[in-house]
C-alpha cells in the first residue's frame, strides 16, 4: 500500500516474483493431470483404477506443490518423496502412461537440487 491508501500492484507482483519454485509446480501438475488422465484412461478400458496407483500419484503431486513454495519449511524434505514416488512409478508404468510421470519425478528432482532462495526477488 502506498502512503495514499492505494495498492501498488507493481511492488505486490514483484514480491510474488520468486516466491514459487516453477519446476517443482510443473511436476505437481503433471502428476496431478496424470492422476485425472489415469482415471479416465482405465475407465476406457472398462476397468477400475489401482487405488494405490491415485494415492502415489496424488500424494506427489500435493507433495511437489507444497515444494514448489520457496519459503515453506521443510520443502526440501518435502521433495525427497515426491521424487522417490513419481520416479519409481514412472518407471513402473513406462510401457503405458509412465513418461509423463517419470518427467515430473525428474522436474522434482531438479527443483530438489537447484539451490535455496533466501529471500524473494
Amino acid at each position: 500500500m502506498t502512503a495514499t491508501g492505494v495498492m501498488d500492484h507493481g511492488v505486490m507482483a514483484a514480491r510474488m516474483r520468486g516466491t514459487i519454485e516453477p519446476l517443482a509446480l510443473t511436476a505437481a501438475i503433471v502428476a496431478a493431470g496424470m492422476a485425472v488422465f489415469y482415471v479416465w484412461l482405465i475407465g476406457q478400458q472398462g476397468n477400475q483404477p489401482l487405488p494405490w496407483v491415485l494415492i502415489i500419484l496424488l500424494v506427489g503431486a500435493l507433495l511437489a506443490a507444497y515444494g514448489a513454495l520457496w519459503r515453506v519449511p521443510y520443502r526440501r524434505t518435502a521433495l525427497v518423496p515426491a521424487v522417490i514416488a513419481l520416479t519409481v512409478l514412472g518407471v513402473l508404468g513406462i510401457l503405458s502412461i509412465g513418461l509423463p510421470i517419470l518427467a515430473a519425478g525428474i522436474l522434482a528432482l531438479v527443483s530438489l537440487l537447484r539451490p535455496g532462495r533466501h529471500q524473494a526477488l
